[in-house]
């Protein structure tokens, strides 16, 4: 969690924020890497906040090297995310209110290394086949994504 978030949380305690949220959806051969989250155990893209004073690309880019090893090359915007579906509450009871920026990404490197804090596994998932998630933002990411690639 960023400082800055951690300072609100003191003040403010579970009552709900805005946060602004950069993710990487990184996908390559009709396959999208998947992140098992270790907080509620739901398959999820990469990302999160975006701290002070920090580019919405670069904290994009910052936390998918820190969730999955992985080093981004060029990133195309996919979407902007918002609504009420992105109201969310943690496990620790923290609330959040998340406008999301997401990037599609298939010029990578790096080995893929979880991070032991936050990520349960890496897997890669066929679009036929992904794993079954209740969240809409989830879904809403996936079907931008597919679209995203047919234009391609």
């Amino acid at each position: 969690m960023p400082d800055y978030i951690k300072t609100i949380r003191k003040k403010v305690g579970h009552d709900r924020i805005i946060i602004v949220g950069a993710g990487v959806l990184i996908y390559k051969d009709n396959m999208v890497l998947l992140q098992k989250r270790k907080d509620d155990l739901s398959w999820s893209t990469h990302g999160g906040s975006v701290d002070l004073g920090e580019s919405v690309e670069d904290a994009a880019r910052r936390e998918l090297k820190e969730e999955t090893g992985l080093v981004a090359g060029k990133l195309d915007l996919l979407g902007v995310f918002s609504g009420e579906h992105l109201m969310h509450t943690y496990p620790n009871g923290d609330k959040v209110y998340i406008i999301e920026v997401n990037y599609a990404c298939n010029d990578f490197s790096g080995e893929l290394l979880p991070d032991s804090n936050e990520v349960m596994e890496l897997k890669w998932f066929d679009f036929n086949n992904l794993p079954k998630v209740k969240h809409k933002a989830f879904n809403d990411r996936m079907n931008a994504l597919i679209e995203y690639i047919k234009r391609k």
